[in-house]
């Protein structure tokens, strides 16, 4: 399991591709406010908007999460308290007033990219057009 990547997946790296070649600027492996320990695949920090990429097996997905057959009470006691966590950290984040976009690792890159892109557009404020005109 240690040679199990945690971050910078093969998933991950396709959507920060297509979001950095789409224009858009963000952090990685970005802290989340006031919980120690954890981190953001994906951060917009200025929009919060957290994008969190799962893998099938560690956070439990319905359609490709399995069930080892060693050891398996220790296992779903782990997987369940990551899970726990996932629900956690999702909460807390936003009661600060962030947008959590979570995705599973076999979503499409160019699927997870498009919302993404679109909720940060949607998040991010019209910009002030009355700013220096002269009234009158």
């Amino acid at each position: 399991m240690s040679r199990q990547a945690s971050k910078d997946t093969g998933v991950e790296l396709a959507v920060r591709r297509l979001l950095h070649a789409a224009g858009l600027r963000y952090r990685v492996e970005y802290p989340v406010p006031g919980m120690a320990r954890r981190r953001l695949d994906v951060a917009f920090p200025r929009v919060k908007v957290a994008v969190l990429i799962d893998g099938c097996f560690w956070h439990g997905c319905p359609m490709h999460a399995t069930q080892p057959k060693a050891n398996a009470e220790w296992w779903r006691k782990k997987l369940d308290r990551n899970m726990a966590r996932d629900r956690e950290t999702t909460e807390h984040l936003v009661a600060q007033g962030w947008t959590v976009l979570r995705f599973w690792e076999h979503e499409a890159p160019e699927e997870v990219a498009a919302r993404v892109a679109a909720t940060v557009t949607q998040r991010r404020p019209e910009p002030d057009r009355t700013r220096g005109r002269k009234e009158g």
